[in-house]
């Protein structure tokens, strides 16, 4: 014990260093230590152990600290043992205070950084209000602070949706072309195109149908009629989700649309000259929806609250159908084209020309574009979607489209200049299939499978376990879980590489790659078969065989079991795809209780920022997976803490909430609706006099039930014969009187676009003479009835009326009157006046402000007079400008 004294003192120190906490502060109020002399004048008795402790523990500054120190060092006294120990506790003490100290320092500099984005967050909100002062001049000086201090943070006004909105019937229509859809059983990883987005899309069918205020969920995807697929794909119709009784809701349903060739089932790359096909047959069902929907709730159709496009190629199919139904657009990109063209050009595989004539990803890119002009809300699952892919496009910039959203709140113009509002909604998930009763130590199924007396008791053991477990020599080490469909972006080769040369990782661990279904290889599309031929090469290079399972088949329904027989094994999930919009498959595995390590390109950063269950790696770099794999088996610790948060955090992401954040954000963002005159012509019965037309004998025989007798006068063959005669009559005299007003029944329909001007600004003959000729000659062509006309011209209705009028056509010959250059439609079979959904549909993003300034800008030479173009407020309306120039002037030819 002697020789402890020493540390006796020690505590002594620390207790009266403690009992007594002394605090100096200099002129500048900065704590420092005294000096060493005027503490030795202080106390008789100095002890430098006590004064040192006394320092560290109150106040220390480091360099005062080490000048002290010094002191110390000089004034020791005792055995050279008991100072020696002494110096190196203290020693241990000033390293201590020091760490102490640059953690403290770090922990400031988080905070501030921290408090640095939110400010600067508030900056560029108010730096986005500093440049509408322009604009705010016209409504004064006086109302510019007033307005700014009560506008309120962007997102803070977007209403929650609840339960009180139940008493809505909302008709919500999604699109998703590619891929095989259906409802039970789904074939995903049959092939590229059926994957995460189709699961999705039925997902988010259901659950939107089961939200409160939702009438009914249309799913449109292609009809495949061919042998090559199963024959559900050739349904018409298929039901998603049974409403309850008394809930008022239909449902949701697939809706099967034919497009491109019927005998054989091709790939989203050739699906583009098809669009517009699709989009004629979306647009009848939707049509005769809204009329049957109207019919049930009071008479008027009830058209979309929505139309949601799912990938680039439905993304241009409902902003064609949005354009023409003037409802609200939202698209969600899944995988975006630019992106993965810089992915694929960074590989080095495959040249530029190469890739676009693989992917088409030229094709893809333009109907994106097209997409992001026309959405008014686009769906991403991160943030990092947004800036780094959504943010390659000309049609999004960032910065600008919160300035864009800011002005149109405060109604200041914005010059037609448009721009989706971002949404992230992350992706939801039904939990209603998870069993949570599974538990870490509960590994009695396991056991029974693969333990001493697996061959006695087998129990209901999922069949898939047996199918997998076969594979691996050494069944009980932890299962490293990969599971998507065999696609090159999806960089399972590098994974299959780093378990390879990873020596630690092959001895701990087992690996499972769940590659889609094939019955032969060869027989899988190139890029499928290139990747599967790739992995077992690699599993014969590293000599795998025993340690990767690689089974031919499974069904949806086995996936469950899967991701159970992984965490049964204290496994880990893994997702190394080059990108990944969504990342499903993280939130699937994690409902099942297994920790993940996944790509840090995509939606997984938010979705492990938002579990913390497990690790983000470089998918580029083999030796970074198979550290992270590593650390996740090795460390039982740092699993049961994924395990248990990710299980804690899941929630986040059910579909419910998911419901409820998508409607919220496109309420909020609704720019358009339909309009309520938008009624929809009754599609009047075809005449009888039509059909007879081009039918020779007309001695049809009528059935009758029974005698058929008129004021007892006629007999049945006396009525029917005379009823043939009336309806050839009919045929003879006057039969295409009832088809010219029906332009929805026309075969074939002619826009005319003409004007013909002379130097006074009037209608020339050619106007009149180019009309009659392009009628006569397609009504001898094709058939009185059979076509439409649509005259589009610069004119007004009244000019059009009465240069009609010289020519000698009836104005009711037209289907439709654009006038005005395309800012006015009449209907002469109907009442003649403007319509007003028109107008309202070449409203939206209307940049009439922009355009009055620019034309007399642009038109103007430099050195030309004020008055040389100056507009014509005669022949000016609201859609249309109309300018006039001085006979003699100068100006410059622009279009």
């Amino acid at each position: 014990m002697a020789r402890n004294e020493w540390i006796n003192g020690y505590l002594e120190a620390i207790l009266d260093a403690g009992s007594k906490t002394r605090k100096r502060s200099d002129s500048d109020g900065k704590p420092t230590i005294a000096k060493f002399e005027e503490k030795e004048k202080e106390e008789k008795v100095f002890s430098p152990t006590k004064y040192f402790v006394e320092e560290v523990v109150n106040s220390f500054d480091e360099s005062d600290l080490y000048k002290t120190w010094i002191k110390v060092i000089a004034t020791r006294s005792g055995t050279r043992d008991r100072s020696n120990r002494l110096e190196n506790m203290c020693w241990r003490i000033w390293h201590l205070a020091r760490k102490k100290k640059q953690i403290a320092w770090d922990d400031a500099k988080k905070l501030a950084n921290q408090r640095l984005e939110r400010e600067k967050g508030r900056n560029d909100a108010a730096d986005d209000l500093s440049e509408l002062s322009e604009g705010e001049k016209e409504k004064g000086e006086s109302n510019v602070s007033e307005s700014v201090k009560n506008i309120s943070r962007i997102n803070s006004d977007i209403h929650i949706w609840s339960d009180e909105e139940k008493s809505r019937r909302l008709y919500v229509v999604l699109i998703s072309i590619h891929g095989l859809v259906r409802g039970e059983n789904m074939e995903l990883g049959r092939d590229s195109d059926t994957g995460g987005q189709v699961k999705y899309v039925v997902e988010l069918a259901r659950a939107l149908a089961n939200t409160k205020g939702v009438h009914r969920v249309d799913l449109l995807t292609r009809q495949i009629s061919t042998p090559e697929v199963d024959s559900s794909y050739g349904e018409p119709n298929e039901m998603l989700s049974c409403p309850s009784d008394g809930s008022g809701s239909c449902g949701a349903y697939i809706i099967r649309i034919p497009c491109g060739p019927r005998d054989k089932y091709i790939p989203k790359e050739s699906l583009w000259p098809h669009i517009p096909e699709f989009v004629d047959g979306a647009l009848n069902h939707i049509v005769n929806m809204a009329r049957a929907l109207g019919e049930v709730n009071g008479g008027k159709p009830t058209w979309p609250y929505v139309i949601h496009g799912h990938y680039a190629d439905a993304g241009e199919v409902a902003a064609r159908l949005s354009g023409a139904l003037n409802v609200p657009m939202v698209l969600t990109g899944h995988s975006l084209g630019r992106n993965k063209f810089e992915q694929l050009l960074k590989q080095g595989r495959f040249s530029r020309e190469d890739i676009n004539a693989t992917y088409k990803i030229m094709r893809r890119i333009e109907g994106e574009e097209l997409g992001l002009d026309a959405a008014d809300m686009v769906v991403t699952s991160t943030r990092q979607e947004i800036e780094e892919q959504w943010g390659l496009y000309d049609g999004f910039d960032l910065k600008l489209e919160r300035k864009l959203r800011i002005r149109k709140r405060r109604g200041v113009s914005c010059y037609g200049r448009h721009m989706p509002r971002m949404a992230v909604i992350p992706p939801g998930m039904d939990f209603s299939y998870v069993t949570t009763q599974d538990s870490v130590e509960g590994d009695g199924d396991l056991k029974s499978l693969i333990g001493p007396e697996r061959s006695q008791t087998k129990r209901n053991l999922p069949p898939i376990w047996s199918e997998i477990m076969r594979f691996f020599t050494n069944p009980h080490k932890p299962m490293i879980l990969a599971l998507s469909r065999p696609d090159p972006k999806k960089n399972v080769t590098t994974l299959l590489k780093a378990f390879g040369e990873c020596q630690h990782l092959r001895e701990l661990a087992n690996l499972t790659l769940i590659l889609g279904n094939r019955d032969d290889i060869q027989e899988m599309p190139n890029s499928s078969s290139v990747v599967l031929e790739t992995v077992l090469k690699l599993i014969d290079k590293y000599d795998l065989y025993g340690q990767v399972a690689y089974p031919k088949h499974h069904k949806q329904s086995e996936v469950p079991d899967i991701y159970r027989l992984a965490a049964k094994t204290k496994g880990v999930f893994i997702n190394p795809a080059l990108v990944e919009p969504f990342g499903l498959t993280l939130i699937e595995a994690t409902a099942y209780g297994l920790p993940v390590v996944a790509t840090k390109n995509g939606g997984p950063v938010d979705i492990l920022k938002a579990l913390n269950n497990g690790l983000l790696v470089d998918p580029h770099d083999q030796n970074a997976i198979a550290d992270a794999l590593l650390k996740l088996v090795a460390e039982k610790n740092l699993w049961l803490e994924c395990r248990k948060n990710g299980l804690k955090n899941i929630h986040r992401f059910s579909w419910p909430e998911h419901c409820r954040n998508y409607l919220s954000h496109v309420e909020h963002c609704r720019n358009r609706h339909p309009t309520t005159r938008l009624e929809i012509m009754p599609i009047p019965e075809e005449p009888m006099s039509d059909s007879l037309r081009d039918v020779e004998d007309v001695s049809l025989r009528f059935s009758t039930d029974g005698d058929l007798r008129i004021n007892g006068e006629l007999d049945a063959a006396t009525r029917q014969k005379e009823l043939v005669e009336a309806i050839t009559r009919m045929a003879a005299s006057n039969g295409h009187h009832g088809a010219n007003y029906c332009p929805g029944r026309r075969q074939w329909l002619f826009v005319i676009a003409i004007d013909c001007y002379n130097s006074t600004g009037d209608c020339t003959e050619m106007f009149q003479e180019t009309i009659k000729s392009i009628m006569q000659a397609t009504q001898s062509g094709f058939g009185l009835g059979r076509i439409g006309f649509v005259l589009l011209t610069g004119l007004t209705l009244q000019e059009t009326i009465e240069a009609l009028k010289c020519c000698q056509v009836n104005i009711e010959a037209f289907d439709a009157l654009v006038c005005k250059s395309g800012s006015e439609m009449y209907y002469p079979w109907r009442d003649m006046v403007a319509d007003v959904d028109y107008e309202a549909h070449i409203e939206y993003r209307w940049p009439g402000e922009n355009v009055r300034s620019m034309v007399t800008r642009l038109a103007r030479i430099e050195d030309g007079a004020e008055d040389d173009i100056v507009e014509y407020v005669g022949a000016c309306s609201s859609r249309c400008y109309s300018y006039s120039v001085k006979p003699g002037a100068k100006v410059r030819n622009f279009r």
